[in-house]
């Protein structure tokens, strides 16, 4: 759904594209973020029908998507406005013989019919989005009733120590430390707090959502009842 949204202004960090694409796919593709990837898909997707339909949204180097398909159970499609990521992600399904349907595109307008899918995750992205208001509006118009939108991101209100726990946990090298660190603390700049996404949710078809929080994130689960 297009709508007459002001675009969000936020601190500029460098595009997701090239050199900086690549450097994020190397950082997040460890064998320890692997095993999150694998675990989250997991908690994902329990409860879905078999052959249930999960969109991605912004699922960047596709690690996540691949290990949602890989369970067998469901048909996951992601889609990313990044022309590097969408290369890599489908590169690395190709690599481990995994089927997902990757596309190039914006969240605030998505290729989709309305009704389409069971699940629409959205991890680590929504705090980029330019037109947080259109994303909410297109999520809920491609979900069918009775779906779910699961948004994980960054908490505006992480401390210094969450950040470091963090990337302590990543098991990365010195200096990938530091620039994760720089990273992260960045981005918080970014981030929403509870509050701000309650209200964002308000003004959105949803109206009302959950949220939990966890060291330097927090998810927000919304359903589409109507």
């Amino acid at each position: 759904m297009q709508t007459m949204e002001a675009r969000r202004w936020r601190f500029k960090g460098p595009e997701m594209e090239g050199p900086v694409a690549r450097w994020y796919a190397r950082l997040r593709g460890s064998k320890s973020q692997i095993e999150v990837y694998r675990k989250q898909a997991s908690v994902l997707t329990a409860g879905l029908p078999d052959g249930a339909a999960v969109l991605e949204v912004a699922p960047g180097p596709g690690y996540l998507a691949i290990e949602m398909a890989r369970l067998g159970r469901v048909h996951v499609t992601g889609l990313d406005i990044s022309h590097t990521f969408l290369e890599i992600a489908s590169r690395n399904a190709v690599e481990a013989h995994v089927p997902v349907d990757f596309r190039q595109g914006d969240v605030a307008r998505m290729p989709f019919s309305g009704d389409s899918f069971d699940l629409v995750v959205c991890q680590a992205a929504f705090k980029n989005f330019t037109l947080p208001k259109s994303a909410l509006s297109e999520m809920h118009r491609v979900l069918r009733r009775g779906g779910t939108a699961v948004i994980q991101d960054m908490s505006r209100d992480a401390t210094h120590a969450d950040i470091d726990g963090e990337v302590k946990a990543m098991e990365l090298g010195p200096v990938s430390t530091f620039t994760t660190k720089a990273t992260l603390e960045m981005l918080r700049r970014r981030a929403y707090s509870t509050a701000q996404l309650e209200r964002l949710v308000a003004e959105s078809p949803f109206e009302t959502c959950e949220i939990a929080m966890a060291g330097i994130g927090l998810e927000v689960r919304l359903r589409k009842d109507k």
